[in-house]
């Protein structure tokens, strides 16, 4: 288990990312994955209100709906760590502090809890002032309903602005970061944002952790996958993408496991980085991801990975 920043929360080295239930995966599909991911350890799960409100006919809200009836039929709350985020909602966007409240009381509700062990503003708002924001969050971790806050997709300017605020006026801070982060996309997260996580001790959970699948090596060239994620992820099949899939073939070959497991071994390798976030739509997919609570890279490893995606 690892512990999140400064919080009281342990969670498995891997989150399950929620976003493919009630979209790729239905109910009884999404349980099976959970069923099979809660028996093998794992504790934190990942959604946001604004699942899946992208597919036609979707409102928003169905992954929470299915994460919290299945944790009501399991009767597993206490077990579970939970994110949730606000901010991207069709008719809840932003982070003025009338949204918050109401997200939250929907995520709630949705969820059938009554906290939210992590709640995440889900991206910037500037035209929100953070003093608003901050104090709409603080207020629910006063009320108990959420028990501590984290960013999504924040600059490390406005990161560090928000946590000097938090700092300076006594409300809730961050605890958490979660940016776009991977083998294939490093520049976001490298860097300045790396660097405050690391000095101020937010936990950093990588979204998009295989690059919309293609560092699990499905993808590759002449290959015919049918998912929704097949074109997002044939952008990574450039020179340098083949030549990470190359090094991590050799790494997989070499421990016995997974190319999806090392690529997101190497995530628990670079700073600040607690959990890396992966979705998975049956539990076959699950079991590639799972041998990575048990893989540890050694230092030629890491510089092979480096190197191969520099």
């Amino acid at each position: 288990m690892t512990r999140i920043g400064s919080t009281s929360l342990d969670v498995f080295p891997l989150c399950l990312g929620g976003n493919v239930f009630g979209w790729t995966a239905d109910e009884a599909q999404s349980f099976a994955v959970l069923d099979a991911y809660a028996a093998a350890g794992g504790n934190f799960i990942d959604t946001a209100d604004a699942y899946s409100a992208w597919v036609p006919g979707h409102a928003g809200g169905e992954s929470e709906t299915i994460v919290g009836r299945w944790m009501a039929a399991r009767g597993n709350r206490d077990r579970m760590v939970v994110a949730t985020k606000v901010g991207k909602l069709p008719g809840l966007a932003g982070l003025s502090a009338k949204t918050i409240r109401a997200a939250a009381e929907g995520s709630l509700r949705r969820l059938r809890t009554d906290r939210i062990d992590l709640y995440y503003a889900h991206a910037d708002d500037e035209a929100t002032p953070l003093e608003e924001t901050l104090g709409a969050f603080d207020a629910l971790v006063r009320e108990g309903k959420v028990r501590h806050i984290a960013a999504s997709n924040y600059g490390a300017a406005r990161l560090a602005e928000a946590l000097a605020l938090s700092r300076r006026a006594g409300l809730a801070r961050f605890v958490a970061l979660q940016p776009h982060y991977n083998l294939a996309h490093r520049g976001d997260y490298e860097g300045a944002l790396a660097d405050l996580c690391v000095r101020e001790g937010l936990a950093c959970f990588p979204y998009y952790a295989l690059a919309s699948g293609f560092l699990a090596g499905k993808y590759r060239p002449g290959a015919n996958v049918a998912s929704q994620r097949a074109a997002s992820a044939a952008k990574y099949l450039d020179e340098r993408g083949l030549r990470i899939l190359a090094a991590l073939d050799g790494i997989a070959a070499q421990r016995g496991t997974t190319v999806a497991a090392v690529a997101l071994a190497w995530l628990l390798t670079r700073p600040g980085v607690a959990a890396p976030i992966a979705s998975a739509r049956t539990p076959d997919q699950l079991t590639d991801l799972l041998p990575l609570a048990s893989l540890r890279l050694d230092a030629d490893e890491r510089r092979r990975l480096d190197d191969a995606s520099a």
